[in-house]
C-alpha cells in the first residue's frame, strides 16, 4: 500500500511572496530567489534560505542536490493553491460562504469589463451545471 501524499500545510505571508517567485522564474538557486525577492524585500540572504528550507519541509518546495548546491522549484502548481487558500479561507473566515467575499471585492475594486465578463462566465457555467461538485 503506498502512503497517501501529505497535504501541505498552510503558508504565511512571507512564504506566498516566495512561492509567487518560484511559481515565476521556475527551477532555482537560493541565490536565484532571494535575487528576485531583494528587489521588493529588504530581507537577508538567511531569510529566504530559511523560508524556501520550511517550505520544502511543508512539501510546498521540491529540491534536488545540483553541485554543492540546492535547486529548487514548486511542488504545488499555483492555481491549485490559490483555490485551496480560497478554500481555506472561505471554510475558516466566512464559514463556507462566498457571496460576502464577492460582493466586498467587487465593492471594493475597480473591475474591468473583462473581470465582469469572465464573473458572468463562471456564472452562466455554474447555472448550466457545470461548476458543480460531482
Amino acid at each position: 500500500m503506498t502512503a497517501k501524499p501529505k497535504k501541505p500545510r498552510s503558508l504565511s505571508k512571507s512564504e506566498w511572496e516566495v512561492m509567487k517567485v518560484i511559481w515565476d522564474i521556475g527551477p532555482a538557486a537560493i541565490r536565484d530567489i532571494y535575487a528576485e525577492l531583494s528587489q521588493k524585500h529588504n530581507w537577508a540572504y538567511t531569510t529566504v534560505k530559511t523560508l524556501v528550507r520550511r517550505m520544502a519541509h511543508k512539501g510546498w518546495v521540491g529540491h534536488k542536490r545540483v553541485g554543492n548546491s540546492f535547486l529548487y522549484w514548486a511542488a504545488v502548481p499555483r492555481g491549485k493553491a490559490v483555490r485551496a487558500a480560497v478554500k481555506e479561507f472561505s471554510r475558516r473566515v466566512l464559514e463556507g460562504a462566498l457571496s460576502p467575499f464577492v460582493a466586498y471585492y467587487v465593492a471594493e475594486n475597480d473591475l474591468t469589463s473583462e473581470d465582469i465578463t469572465q464573473l458572468e462566465d463562471i456564472i452562466r457555467e455554474h447555472r448550466k451545471g457545470g461548476g458543480t461538485k460531482k
